[in-house]
């Protein structure tokens, strides 16, 4: 029996160093990843790239040399492939990591757009698409976001986004019932804007869109810091018992236990307003009322946890999302399973808006805090989808 044509993927990113994302991620496709107990090789090869800066440390042509494709000068020419017709059948577009400039709210403006732009403009010129992931935000901008979204619901192909947290490990391994009645939800995270605020704000975003009616998007949003986020705790602006119930997941908690092993109890005692670096609390009220909260609580803690109550369930619900650690970072494989499960079938696993929404909240968010901390109305993150009804991350199915 013949086998079948082994699809040819396109790399298209900014930066290819050692530990970028581009090497932990698309260096997936070369050897394969761990997934379920087992060894898994993609059924396809990576067979051209673009790379926007090329630095002494870079591996890009190191890894072309070693694994037969080219590196183009052009994004065109490396979704054509020097021919005159798009000749890949994926693209993996990675734009993270690599000199650029930070705006005046602290986005680092990576041209994820203008990437992602290049690369419509190709499928409408050859009269063909394929299959396309975004590693993390749709862009920094949210109307750019949006425009990116249109344009694979015009062209009709399957667009992908997102961080890893999602997809990541969970522990305990807790996904919440689809159409669950949520009261109140909160995320704890570490890390600076606009990077690691991102990965956080995503994480809360893939478990609070199981609730009842599913996702009908975002009527407000207020970005607070310093002193202001405990007084806003204790105006019940967010609440200590989801905090607490969050904190309890954590496996990196600093203070005492980090000299001596002691139990440590962080919410109740001062301890964690004393430890945490210029925490900030990111208020999103959605429009069917619920409000989750995340609070980036560096110095503090170092992993990313969530807690939620739900309706008529007497115990607050609550994970760590699990991050192994470096160099090999297992969760970028479980997001390149997600990718490639894409790219194979022409189905995204989840939809986009996801990521379109969170990227929305976290450049209101940041607007919020340039204009002097303001509760701001946010009636453009009107958007509408439904959570896949099966859980995707790393664990949940074995």
């Amino acid at each position: 029996m013949m086998q079948p044509a082994r699809k040819k993927l396109a790399i298209i990113t900014t930066f290819w160093d050692w530990r970028s994302h581009a090497n932990h991620m698309s260096e997936r496709f070369f050897s394969g990843y761990p997934r379920n107990g087992h060894w898994h090789r993609p059924e396809m090869d990576i067979v051209s790239a673009y790379v926007d800066q090329r630095p002494e440390a870079d591996l890009s042509g190191q890894r072309a040399r070693e694994h037969g494709f080219n590196v183009y000068p052009t994004i065109a020419e490396a979704l054509r492939m020097g021919s005159n017709k798009l000749a890949v059948d994926a693209v993996l577009l990675i734009a993270e990591h690599g000199d650029y400039p930070v705006n005046e709210k602290s986005q680092k403006l990576y041209p994820r757009f203008e990437f992602f732009s290049q690369i419509v403009e190709v499928f409408r010129q050859d009269g063909c698409a394929v299959p396309v992931f975004n590693d993390k935000h749709l862009s920094y901008s949210f109307d750019s976001a949006l425009t990116m979204v249109a344009s694979a619901q015009e062209l009709d192909f399957p667009l992908l986004a997102g961080s890893s947290l999602p997809v990541t490990f969970r522990l305990p391994a807790l996904e919440l019932p689809l159409e669950c009645e949520m009261e109140e939800a909160l995320m704890v995270g570490v890390g600076g804007s606009d990077a690691m605020d991102f990965h956080a704000l995503e994480a809360m975003q893939c478990m609070v869109e199981r609730r009842s009616g599913g996702e009908t998007g975002v009527r407000s949003v207020q970005l607070i810091d310093g002193d202001e986020v405990w007084r806003a705790g204790e105006d019940k602006r967010w609440s200590r018992r989801l905090l607490e119930a969050a904190l309890a997941r954590s496996d990196s908690r600093g203070g005492i236990a980090l000299d001596d092993g002691r139990p440590q109890d962080l919410v109740h005692n001062g301890e964690l307003e004393a430890l945490a670096e210029n925490p900030a609390a990111y208020l999103i009220e959605y429009n069917d009322g619920l409000r989750a909260t995340l609070l980036m609580l560096d110095g503090a803690v170092q992993d990313y946890t969530f807690a939620a109550r739900l309706r008529g369930v007497r115990a607050v619900r609550s994970t760590q999302f699990l991050l192994p650690p470096a160099p090999n970072v297992t969760y970028s494989a479980c997001l390149m399973a997600a990718a490639e499960e894409m790219f194979t079938t022409g189905r995204a696993p989840w939809p986009a808006e996801r990521t379109l929404l969170t990227s929305g909240i976290l450049d209101r968010c940041l607007d919020s805090r340039l204009n002097g901390h303001q509760r701001l109305a946010t009636p453009e993150l009107n958007v509408c989808y439904r959570s896949p009804n099966s859980s995707s991350f790393c664990g949940a199915v074995v």
